[in-house]
């Protein structure tokens, strides 16, 4: 873990998952318990949200980004479910306003929309409790939202989602994933630079 005067910095390559296509490159800073948060990824399904969120363990379980041998069922998807025992569950949703907690990790309706180049642009500043900010080196990003059908939406052609009926697979089914590590000096880029 890397210490610096002003706090702790992170910076998480973003991986595709279920051939998505998606990645990007997240930074996270942690200040006190003031966690400053800005992701910029590609590849994801333009035009439509993409739920985020940092998840793993606080209490020394060690949780990672999971591969091709998480999905159980040989559909070719990771689902959401299939990846938890790797991945963790939620302790922070990244929404774009409002609520911030594990509750808020369907809320899609604030999540951050990809543009129609499929790139989405975050940035936020989060509270967050001791325990993540003790922790937050072993916790990882995890973004969600594919289009194996490549029709440009989500839709069921998967099936729905075991997280919420309500919504498709390709929905919830995790498109990128990164684990974080610390940066040298304070190498958080803001305003997009």
């Amino acid at each position: 873990m890397d210490r610096f005067r002003h706090g702790q910095d992170y910076k998480v390559a973003l991986r595709q998952l279920n051939h998505s296509g998606a990645g990007g490159t997240a930074y996270l800073s942690l200040h006190g318990r003031q966690l400053t948060v800005r992701i910029d990824a590609h590849g994801l399904v333009p035009g439509q949200p993409h739920a985020q969120h940092i998840h793993g363990s606080t209490n020394g379980h060690d949780f990672r980004c999971p591969d091709a041998s998480a999905d159980k069922n040989g559909d070719g998807i990771v689902t959401t479910a299939e990846g938890l025992p790797a991945y963790g569950d939620i302790n922070i949703s990244l929404t774009a306003s409002g609520d911030t907690s594990k509750a808020s990790g369907l809320a899609v309706d604030r999540m951050p929309v990809a543009d129609a180049r499929g790139n989405v642009s975050y940035a936020r500043t989060i509270p967050v409790s001791q325990a993540i900010a003790d922790h937050l080196q072993n916790l990882h990003v995890v973004q969600h939202g594919i289009d194996p059908n490549g029709n440009g939406k989500y839709d069921f052609g998967k099936g729905k989602s075991e997280l919420d009926p309500k919504l498709p697979q390709e929905a919830t089914a995790p498109a990128s994933c990164g684990m974080l590590h610390g940066t040298t000096g304070s190498s958080m880029p803001m305003n997009g630079h």
